[in-house]
């Protein structure tokens, strides 16, 4: 086996791997019961299952120019999905859209009404 043989096959299961994780991503935000678990779910294994694509694009392509801008899309993903879900997870707790009886902790509320002083966060 010739090394473009083994890197197609490796490109072929990181391919695969990333679309069957993007399903498990959809099916997840169909199932869960509140926007938390949707967010976990749309964020944590989509951006595994991108990133897992990405890489199995770079194998096969083997360019230096696409390379670098598969490296490009994987950077700004990880930089703006974490970002993306805190905001929306803020803004459904803020909204009241969070079911308080799937929680188990809550430190947000106490953060909000002012519980804490600026000095207690830890």
């Amino acid at each position: 086996m010739s090394w473009t043989e083994a890197a197609d096959t490796l490109a072929a299961v990181c391919l695969l791997l990333g679309a069957v994780l993007a399903l498990i991503a959809a099916v997840g935000v169909l199932r869960f019961p509140d926007v938390l678990t949707r967010m976990h779910s749309a964020t944590k294994p989509q951006v595994l299952g991108l990133l897992l694509i990405l890489l199995g694009l770079g194998l096969r392509l083997r360019e230096p120019r696409a390379i670098g801008v598969l490296l490009l899309i994987a950077l700004f993903q990880l930089a703006t999905a974490p970002i993306a879900s805190h905001m929306v997870g803020r803004s459904a707790f803020r909204a009241g859209q969070v079911r308080r009886d799937l929680l188990v902790v809550d430190e947000l509320t106490d953060a909000l009404t002012g519980a804490e002083g600026p000095g207690d966060r830890r």
